[in-house]
């Protein structure tokens, strides 16, 4: 499975890339704003450190002002992948710019019949998310494992993007379940290595090396 970054902030990113665990970025107009710079150029920015697929979110919700957003963000470098909301006006996008070569990440995904809607358009990327399916109640893993099984049963290629997820076990899931792609925050990112029994391990093993004799040598 793919581990992209779900950020606009480059320290961020350059930290994740550092370990050698980042494979795309996802960001949208929320995590932009914070970073308090333009959005093309923090996306010029973001698509220069990293090689894989990078997502940029149009802001319009009628079809021309999105398909002059997204032409204005697919020219930014090949490897930004537009990233449409999923709407009506937004699903005709996705099939225009499907036709285009360019690709597509539809957000804000929180059924199965939505996600087929998305593939059957063309969708590079479906994002379910996940945590906010969970803060009303619902089973946002279990949409995962839905649209994982739909895709699987009629051979959609649109990759399945685990988005808005909030603690390791939602990667854990989504690895079991064969999801494509998670886009964490770099703070799950984090967590993910964290294990107290590895913490203990190793403070024994420090302990126990200062007790080896020293070399003569």
């Amino acid at each position: 499975m793919k581990l992209f970054i779900d950020t606009a902030d480059t320290e961020e990113i350059q930290r994740a890339a550092a370990m050698g665990v980042l494979d795309g970025v996802t960001t949208n107009p929320s995590l932009i704003a914070k970073t308090g710079e333009p959005m093309r150029q923090v996306l010029t920015t973001i698509c220069e450190l990293v090689d894989g697929p990078v997502s940029g979110e149009v802001f319009s919700t009628d079809y021309d002002g999105m398909m002059r957003e997204a032409q204005a963000l697919a020219a930014i470098a090949p490897n930004l992948v537009v990233k449409v909301p999923l709407i009506p006006e937004g699903i005709r996008v996705v099939k225009t710019l499907t036709e285009q070569g360019i690709k597509t990440n539809v957000t804000l995904c929180f059924s199965p019949l939505q996600a087929l809607i998305a593939a059957k358009a063309g969708a590079t990327y479906i994002s379910p998310f996940v945590g906010r399916l969970d803060d009303v109640g619902h089973d946002g893993m279990g949409l995962v494992e839905q649209i994982v099984e739909i895709y699987g049963n009629y051979g959609y290629e649109t990759q399945v993007l685990v988005a808005s997820v909030r603690s390791p076990m939602h990667v854990v899931e989504a690895m079991r379940m064969g999801a494509h792609v998670a886009t964490v925050p770099f703070a799950v990112i984090d967590r993910l290595l964290a294990h107290p029994l590895t913490d203990l391990g190793l403070a024994r093993f420090i302990e126990d090396a200062k007790k080896i004799p020293a070399d003569d040598r």
